[in-house]
Order: C-alpha cells, then structure tokens, then sequence
C-alpha cells in the first residue's frame, strides 16, 4: 500500500478552516515535512473529508467557457466574488467594496457584463430587456467544468 503522504490529517482540516491557499499548503508541507504535494492533493482531502468547497460556482452569474487570458479580467473577478456573497461564503473587506463599487457603476451606467472570447475578453455593453442584473446571459452556457464533488459512476 501506498504511503500516506498527510502527516496529521487535523493539522490540514485547521489549515482549510483558517482559509490556507493551496499553495501555501503545498509549501509549507515542503517545509515542515519535506514532502512535495500537488495542489490536487488538497482538493481530493476536502472531497474525502466532506470539507467545504472554497469556491461558489455558480453558472448563472459565470456562463461562459472562458480563454485562459481572460479569467483575471475585473467583470469575471467581481462576478465570482458576487458568486461568494450570494453563496453565504466570505467575502474579504476590500474584495466586498470593490463589488459594491462595481455594483453601483453598473447600476449607474445601466451596462451589464458580455463576455466575447474572440476578441479582448469581457465587455460591459447597454442594458436591455432580458438582461440579468449582472450580466447578457449567452443563448446557452458554455462552460464546460464539472463539479469537482460530482463524482464519475
């Protein structure tokens, strides 16, 4: 059988509760046990540990299969910190100003978010009738991820 490669499974459980990124997991396992960890092994400890997901997706707010370029634009960053607030998840102090501010510019401008891969990524484009509060929903999704919690039967 294979060797175990988490030390203290409760030390790791206290590292998700204090909100720890996976990659400062993965370093500090470095250098507390000289033990190198993918960040997928975390991932796969919350699974087998029935922890909570550390993200909100939600594909109403987030339609889109998106390029790799364009998933640190601000629309895309705001869209999945509203996705946090809206989940119950917890949202940082500076994170949730900015969405406030955000919020306002689009409430102010009458514009809401349209992503078009093709070209530079995320627009913000006039409001119209069929608009949803934050963004111009495609004719259909397109993402493409999976549930991490789904399992394959």
């Amino acid at each position: 059988m294979a060797k175990k490669k988490i030390q203290d499974d409760q030390e790791v459980i206290k590292w998700f509760e204090e909100g720890r990124s996976y990659a400062w997991m993965t370093a500090e396992y470095m250098r507390k046990y000289n033990i190198e960890m993918s960040p997928s092994a975390w991932g796969n400890f919350r699974y087998r540990k029935g922890l909570d997901r550390r993200i909100a997706r939600d594909d109403d707010l987030i339609p889109w299969a998106m390029k790799e370029e364009h998933r640190q634009q601000y629309p895309v960053i705001m869209l999945r910190a509203e996705a946090r607030r809206q989940a119950g998840l917890e949202v940082d102090e500076d994170k949730a100003k900015r969405l406030e501010s955000w919020k306002a510019m689009l409430k102010r401008e009458n514009v809401v978010v349209h992503y078009e891969p093709r070209l530079d990524g995320f627009y913000y484009v006039p409001r119209e009738e069929g608009d949803g509060e934050f963004i111009r929903a495609p004719r259909e999704k397109t993402t493409k991820r999976r549930n991490a919690d789904e399992r394959d039967s």
